[in-house]
């Protein structure tokens, strides 16, 4: 049998998990339990929801942008050396 009180770390992974599958029965309704009894993790799935919906909007702007637009060689190279830089 599987248990159903998840604590604030089992949520966040299944918060996110549900963005992508459908849970199980058990888990939904741990989830939902949980989420009303915790404003910390209900903050946290908002927070998910609206970067998804952020992303997904974004996406959509790329596609329709206009891809003609390229860097210079020099641009790039400057680019790379500067991210170069910051990983070291």
């Amino acid at each position: 049998m599987h248990h159903w009180m998840f604590n604030c770390r089992e949520v966040t992974r299944l918060v996110s998990e549900s963005l992508d599958r459908e849970l199980p029965l058990y888990q939904r309704m741990g989830l939902r339990f949980h989420l009303l009894m915790c404003k910390f993790c209900g903050r946290y799935r908002k927070q998910l929801l609206i970067m998804r919906e952020t992303m997904r909007s974004h996406a959509k702007y790329d596609v329709e942008a206009d891809c003609s637009v390229s860097l210079s060689p020099e641009t790039r190279k400057r680019m790379k050396e500067v991210l170069t830089d910051q990983l070291s």
